[in-house]
């Protein structure tokens, strides 16, 4: 039992280091590759043993808890910690065959070795038994995500990722008050023991504290109207980058929310403060959504907003509300990969992110327009789509806690599923749907174009060519759609001098022989082929997934049997 709760966070920090020394790019791609393998494995077996025994605890260093630091796997840790696994592993082999992960000269130095160190992080939130340590695990996550975010930035995006930085900072320093308060208060950081301690204490200080949690975890997970910095920070990374953290950041932050929430702070009956931040987070995230003509801004957006479907199973505070806010979570860390992946292969074929620019590119494969369509529609939650599933559990949540809080959270999922579709729709339109011209309408230059063995529209290939970064700066320059463009586009010169994939996925330029080969475009389109199989697979496996669950949900509100294995004494 101890190698098999330590090895999600210690394999990763070993790989990491080893990682660091000048090993060939084989070996350090098979290293990374392998790691998230075993992780994965091991998260599995974690899985099936918490969900048969009860929580599983590893006393670090044989020191019991309170005093010692402990890892516990119970069912939702184990869950959740299974799902980021495969995402994460399919996100490095995206990675590698659009040649992020290939560079030459320092970012191959950092590249996995950074990538490593966030998996350990996120690794380590979902098992740590302490506040302290959940603390430590969001600064891990952190220090790592600048690196991946900045990875051989230029300017405009360096400041992008300071923005996020200082953010995650601040939110850090947040949180550390918040722990050393809890420590005053309490005289101990413990999770299973602070379960026990914190019912003792006043009501308003038990009010301050809860409030501080949401406020902290609500940064982090980008509740609005704290979500300021996720739509400006997130599309200026390359896909593979960005698809990871939509998937598992954001996910990590409402997990914290969970767990502490439920364990220290439970409330009887309809958490308000939870409530109202999932109405307004609903809402702003899909209508900013429909505001965006970059599709990875409008993604982002659509990240926030569907956050506030997690909250919504918070703020009912019962059992079926928290099971669908579980299951909704391994729905939405499975269909953000596959959305964000996709969406990098559209933007590479149509050499810019902009939506208006798309309708007069070429038109991509069928193929990868059901790529996109598929995790599109079961975001926006169509049947039988994992969505639908979902979103019906949380529907069915609400109908049966009853009250006006509960009907307007309903009614307001419901509007923010309708504005999905609709943006995900013009997504989709402006990145597939082309109009057959009529033969006579040929454009002028066509024929000779094809004469001289060139696609028609030569001129404008010849712009894509030359830096899709720079067709993504006169966009922004024809249509000034937020920051995120001026990030992304801060110049031609400098867009060719950094990864052309920049804010959306385009192949990133490199030596490595992965790079802008046919294995490499087969990967990456293999690898966004397999989560989008992943995402209908959790539609497929709902009998057995809601079931899940629904006991996860029950061991949140019925903290006994985790503080009887975290404080019994005795490591299972």
């Amino acid at each position: 039992m101890t190698a098999l709760l330590s090895l999600p966070v210690l394999l990763p920090l070993l790989a990491a280091a080893a990682s660091l020394f000048p090993v060939p790019r084989t070996a350090k791609r098979l290293l990374s590759t392998g790691t998230l393998a075993v992780v994965l494995a091991d998260a599995v077996v974690l899985l099936v043993r918490a969900d048969a025994e009860g929580p599983l605890v590893l006393e670090v260093g044989g020191w019991p808890a309170p005093l010692g630091v402990v890892l516990v796997a119970d069912r939702l840790s184990a869950l959740l910690l299974t799902v980021s696994a495969l995402v994460a592993l399919a996100v490095l082999l995206y990675a590698i065959g659009q040649g992020t992960a290939e560079r030459r000269g320092p970012a191959a130095a950092v590249l996995h070795p950074a990538y490593l160190l966030l998996v350990a992080g996120v690794a380590l939130a979902y098992l740590t038994g302490d506040l302290f340590n959940l603390f430590v695990a969001f600064e891990t996550m952190l220090a790592s995500s600048y690196v991946l975010i900045t990875l051989d930035a230029g300017e405009e995006r360096a400041r992008s990722g300071m923005t996020y930085t200082i953010t995650g900072l601040a939110s850090s320093l947040l949180l550390l008050t918040v722990v050393a308060l809890v420590y005053a208060s309490t005289g101990t950081v413990n999770l299973a023991d602070l379960a026990r301690r914190t019912a003792d204490l006043p009501d308003g200080t038990r009010t301050v504290l809860g409030l501080l949690v949401l406020v902290v975890f609500g940064i982090k997970a980008a509740l609005v109207p704290l979500h300021f910095w996720l739509p400006d920070s997130y599309p200026t990374a390359p896909a593979p980058i960005t698809a990871v953290f939509a998937a598992l950041l954001t996910k990590v932050a409402v997990y914290a929310l969970l767990r502490v929430r439920t364990l220290l702070f439970p409330q009887d009956g309809v958490d308000t403060a939870v409530a109202v931040a999932a109405v307004t987070t609903m809402l702003v995230g899909v209508v900013g959504a429909l505001a965006q003509d970059d599709v990875n801004r409008l993604l982002s957006f659509l990240l926030v907003g569907h956050i506030g479907f997690m909250m919504f199973g918070l703020a009912l505070s019962d059992p079926p509300g928290l099971a669908g806010t579980v299951l909704y979570m391994v729905h939405h860390i499975v269909v953000q990969a596959a959305l964000f992946l996709a969406a990098g292969l559209v933007v590479r074929e149509a050499g810019t992110p902009a939506l208006h620019r798309m309708r007069g590119a070429r038109a991509p494969s069928a193929a990868l327009s059901l790529l996109f369509a598929v995790p599109a529609l079961s975001l926006a939650g169509t049947p039988p789509f994992s969505g639908f599933v979902a979103k019906v559990a949380l529907l069915g949540a609400g109908a049966d806690t009853g009250g006006a809080t509960a009907y307007a959270l309903a009614a307001t999922a419901l509007l923010a599923s309708l504005l999905t579709l609709y943006a995900l729709a013009k997504a989709w339109a402006a990145a597939f749907w082309r109009e057959q011209p009529a033969e006579d309408d040929e454009a002028p230059g066509t024929a000779d174009a094809a004469a001289a063995g060139e696609p028609a529209g030569g001129p404008r290939r010849e712009e894509e060519t030359a830096g899709r970064g720079g067709a993504r700066m006169a966009r922004d320059e024809e249509s000034g759609h937020g920051r995120g463009g001026e990030v992304r586009d801060a110049g031609g010169a400098e867009a060719r001098e950094e990864d052309t994939g920049r804010g959306g996925g385009a192949a990133v330029q490199d030596e490595g022989p992965a790079s802008g080969g046919r294995r490499g475009v087969l990967l990456m389109t293999g690898t966004a082929a397999a989560m989008t199989a992943s995402a209908v697979a959790v539609a497929a496996c709902a009998g057995l997934l809601a079931p899940l669950a629904q006991r996860a949900a029950d061991d949140l509100l019925r903290p006994g049997p985790y503080t009887a294995a975290v404080l019994g004494g005795e490591a299972r």
